[in-house]
């Protein structure tokens, strides 16, 4: 029998899964899935989770029911590129012929003083539970700073104003305006949007460090009943931990098949993946269908296509509360609701697929 161990049953994990799991896949062929939780959930939903506005149940489903498939619950400790194998928390290990590494990214906190301590996260469900907890246990008229303007802190804010009009929110960001990546005529929306719904916005941020229900920026305290960190991203630790060549945030370079190319049986998917894309779902889930691809000619011994199709993706889409939000696609800017119901209806159609 031969192994493939995928790390990961998150969108580029899920759908890797999904390619495999047809009827040319071949008999000799055992999948192990590693995760956490029993069942896979949309990171991209966690800051509602988060703001209290969806419970848990609306943002996970199960992993696939198959008799090819084994899930195992734990956390990976580390992996051994050289014995092949993976090595758990708890002592144990787990063999493979092949494997993917789709272990998703953690906070990047800048080696602020702190910040790992004293904040609240939403990039792991778990995390992200705590946080909600933080926030609801905020007694009326409390004060709730985000730290990272960028779109998890948009998100964030924008779904804590509609589920807590009691509280004080306010952003800190380092750039001269929140959503620094995306064109100005978003900027700019989103920024009125806040205005208009009394969140404050702190421009050219300097957070120095932060102490318990404290944040200094530029060395002046802000008081805060509850501080969420998103200001930044870096690959897993574990990945961050092998011995091979990793970008300035340590998620893996690879070659053209998302393979290490030092070790052509190890693959690399979403936050992991050193590539020209700010990570997302979308490109989890396209590199996932890949990665699916050079995986069955693994399996079936046939060569490789000469090259795999260039990724292309579609757009980017968030929110700004239930009923407005922003996007990109292709060289347009959009903003308002229909953004806002496309964002909807993307998660209904990936919702319905899975089901």
């Amino acid at each position: 029998m031969k192994q493939l161990v995928i790390l990961g049953g998150g969108y580029g994990g899920l759908r890797i899964i999904e390619h495999l799991l047809t009827p040319d896949l071949p008999d000799n062929v055992f999948i192990t899935l590693v995760d956490r939780m029993p069942f896979h959930t949309f990171k991209t939903e966690f800051y509602a989770l988060a703001a209290g506005t969806e419970p848990e149940m609306k943002i996970r489903v199960p992993f696939p029911n198959d008799s090819r498939l084994n899930v195992k619950y734990g956390e990976v400790e580390r992996i051994g590129l050289d014995e092949k194998a993976v090595h758990f928390a708890n002592g144990d290990t787990l063999e493979y012929d092949w494997l993917v590494i789709g272990l998703g990214c953690e906070d990047k906190y800048h080696n602020i003083p702190g910040a790992d301590q004293y904040t609240h996260s939403i990039q792991t469900l778990g995390a992200t539970r705590q946080t909600y907890t933080a926030i609801n246990n905020v007694n009326p008229n409390g004060y709730v700073t985000v730290v990272g303007g960028g779109l998890s802190g948009v998100e964030v804010a924008s779904e804590l104003r509609e589920s807590r009009p009691d509280l004080n929110i306010r952003i800190l960001d380092r750039g001269e305006s929140i959503l620094s990546p995306f064109p100005k005529k978003l900027q700019d929306y989103a920024s009125q949007w806040f205005h208009e719904h009394d969140v404050e916005l702190i421009s050219m941020a300097q957070v120095n460090r932060v102490e318990p229900g404290v944040v200094y920026n530029h060395d002046q305290q802000i008081q805060s009943d509850a501080i969420i960190w998103t200001a930044g991203i870096q690959a897993n630790r574990v990945v961050r931990n092998l011995p091979v060549e990793q970008d300035n945030i340590g998620r893996v370079k690879l070659n053209q098949y998302h393979q290490i190319p030092s070790y052509p049986d190890v693959y690399v998917v979403g936050d992991c993946a050193s590539l020209p894309f700010a990570p997302s779902a979308q490109l989890a889930e396209f590199q996932g269908e890949q990665i699916a691809l050079i995986l069955k000619k693994d399996m079936k011994e046939e060569e490789y296509p000469a090259s795999l199709p260039i990724i292309k993706l579609k757009g980017t889409l968030g929110s700004l509360g239930k009923k407005e939000g922003f996007g990109v696609m292709g060289k347009v800017s959009l903003v308002g609701q229909m953004p806002r119901v496309m964002k909807s209806g993307v998660l209904w159609l990936y919702k319905k697929h899975l089901g």
